[in-house]
């Protein structure tokens, strides 16, 4: 069981509070119900409004948590997903958000979601017209030096709830742009930096084991070798970095916002 407290900066319930900390509605109120909620160190079993100053202390499984709140505005809300949560229309409705952009289950990191129809129409204009750039962190397997755009076709597998890539046009492919930089590497595994141009569904895990160098702890597109090898079960790939530019909300535009994964922060001399 873990633990956290919060200080309340803002007047609000205890759900709320509960929620903004990057738990669904329902597992907030589980919480309440079986009193692993307190308020100033005592047992609370009610949503009451709490006042600013006050300290939330809940206890929680670590499934429950399904993100981190980042960012949030009138507009929109940015979050850190977390591994095994599943970005869909489900996801959007517990949160009371829209959808503009997704990430795999099992790929972490930064999410931008809409909280009203005019943000959702600025933010799905500006992914289409890559207005907002965003970039990854991934170790795949083996060495690869490489600072360069790659360029290859994918087709869906719906049927295998997977993608293939080719290095020419076939039938029902569509084109992916994806730029790769390394930035530190040996002979057995290699830190990328990456920015999709196309944005497809698994575009980055299929790209790159295309290109010979699956990401480590990659279940689907990588070797069974080589999960054996690095004993993995969570993908290393995470969304770190989001740049905005001028999309019509004004508390993004021309913004940066970026946080690093568990993988790469005791690397030295590493400058991100």
């Amino acid at each position: 069981m873990n633990k956290k407290d919060i200080v309340v900066d803002k007047s609000k319930k205890i759900l709320e509070i509960i929620t903004d900390a990057g738990f669904s509605y329902s597992a907030a109120n589980k919480m309440l119900r079986n009193k692993d909620v307190k308020l100033d160190g005592k047992v609370c079993k009610e949503n009451v409004k709490v006042e600013i100053g006050s300290v939330v202390t809940f206890f929680f499984k670590d499934e429950a948590k399904k993100y981190e709140v980042v960012f949030e505005s009138d507009n929109c809300l940015i979050i850190n997903k977390f591994s095994n949560t599943e970005v869909n229309d489900e996801f959007a409705k517990e949160l009371g958000v829209f959808l503009v952009h997704r990430l795999d289950r099992n790929t972490e990191g930064l999410l931008v979601l809409a909280k009203n129809e005019n943000a959702k129409m600025k933010l799905e204009n500006a992914f289409k017209n890559h207005l907002i750039r965003k970039f990854y962190l991934t170790e795949v397997v083996g060495r690869m030096e490489v600072d360069k755009m790659f360029s290859a076709y994918l087709v869906k597998d719906s049927e295998n709830s997977m993608v293939k890539v080719y290095p020419n046009k076939v039938k029902n492919s569509v084109l992916i742009q994806t730029k790769i930089k390394t930035l530190k590497a040996n002979d057995e595994s290699s830190l990328l930096e990456v920015e999709i141009i196309s944005g497809k569904t698994h575009q980055i895990r299929a790209h790159l084991a295309f290109l010979g160098h699956a990401i480590i702890g990659d279940g689907k597109y990588g070797r069974r070798e080589d999960l054996k090898k690095f004993k993995l079960t969570k993908q290393r790939l995470f969304a770190y970095k989001l740049i905005f530019g001028q999309i019509g909300l004004p508390e993004l535009d021309g913004k940066e916002f970026k946080i690093l994964p568990d993988f790469v922060k005791n690397i030295p001399n590493l400058h991100l």
